[in-house]
């Protein structure tokens, strides 16, 4: 059963309730143009959310405790208990309680998202630490969402209003990135960055940099063999394909000449290869895409802060991009749909 009515629901998963997720949630939710283009549902336990409310002294933001999305209501901020009791709310401190919600509430809204009961998915920051159990080896947010929707693959891809980074490699060693960076590695995470392009971001023929591994992208191998026979011959195959894929380009000159302004994606090798420069451009408006999958997932491109958590000083920039960013992807799949 869809339960939709009027306006598509956006889930947020609450994150590590001791870091500054329930802050920044709160915050981003204030802004009153939500409800006018979706509405939010919030996995998590209203306890919690009413804690932050009270010691950040936020008496403008109100909510509505629902026990089944069947009682959603669509002006309101909706909470849903992930679980019967709230762990002790302690900004800063790492509990294995609070990994324990947080993992609920992630595994509670990808269910429903994936039941159609919501149309796309936000979530708060989680602490790798503490949401790690016997049970459950937790890589990331976009592994463990990839394998729960049956996915054999995704694309981590970092977005802002100027720039769109997307990662080879992800969340492994630096040490195995050399290993893992192959041919057909890269064509694939090009077909994925290039088909989120169109459909994701309604950009025709889009136009994406594709980053060498090495220092001055291997300076025709003195530096490094990967771009002379990996690399560039991705590129080449692609280009075969009659995609527009340019490259390879080092990575330092690259964004310090300002080249990611001519295109619409940008591939990087490894994970601080593009986050480093995404983040130095775009930190406060960030958002982390997990493009290639059936379902809609951003969050904001920070993790738990827990040295500001409860102090009232959490930026909520990235985490209200990355809920209109949700909306504006379901926005963006209703008109193709319509014009199918």
């Amino acid at each position: 059963m869809n339960i939709r009515k009027s306006k598509p629901i956006i889930g947020i998963s609450i994150g590590d309730i001791n870091g500054v997720g329930i802050e920044v949630t709160i915050k981003a939710l204030s802004d009153n143009r939500i409800f006018k283009n979706f509405t939010p549902l919030i996995y998590g336990h209203g306890k919690a959310i009413s804690f932050y409310k009270k010691i950040l002294s936020i008496d403008d933001f109100n909510f509505v405790q629902i026990k089944s999305l069947n009682e959603i209501q669509h002006k309101r901020v909706n909470v849903i208990n992930v679980m019967e009791e709230c762990p002790e709310v302690i900004p800063g401190v790492e509990t294995q309680e609070a990994g324990k919600m947080a993992i609920e509430a992630i595994s509670q809204a990808l269910e429903d998202l994936k039941n159609g009961h919501i149309q796309a998915l936000v979530t708060a920051p989680v602490n790798k630490n503490n949401i790690n159990s016997e049970e459950l080896h937790f890589v990331g947010h976009t592994e463990y969402i990839t394998a729960s929707v049956g996915a054999k693959e995704s694309l981590m891809l970092m977005v802002s209003d100027s720039l769109r980074v997307g990662l080879v490699t992800g969340h492994i060693p630096l040490a195995q990135v050399p290993q893992a960076v192959t041919k057909e590695k890269i064509i694939q995470k090009s077909n994925l960055l290039l088909n989120t392009l169109v459909k994701d971001f309604g950009i025709a023929r889009p136009k994406i940099a594709i980053l060498g591994l090495n220092p001055h992208a291997g300076e025709d191998g003195l530096l490094g063999k990967e771009e002379e026979e990996i690399i560039k011959p991705a590129i080449r195959e692609l280009k075969d394909q009659n995609k527009m894929v340019f490259g390879p380009y080092p990575s330092d000159g690259f964004f310090g000449m300002m080249h990611q302004s001519k295109f619409d994606g940008v591939l990087a090798m490894y994970h601080d290869q593009g986050l480093i420069p995404f983040k130095s451009i775009a930190f406060s408006s960030g958002v982390n895409f997990t493009s290639g999958l059936p379902i809609i997932r951003t969050s904001p491109d920070h993790g738990t802060a827990y040295n500001i958590a409860g102090k009232n000083v959490a930026d909520e920039g990235s985490m209200r991009a990355a809920i209109f960013l949700a909306s504006d992807i379901i926005s963006q799949h209703e008109q193709e749909n319509q014009e199918r």
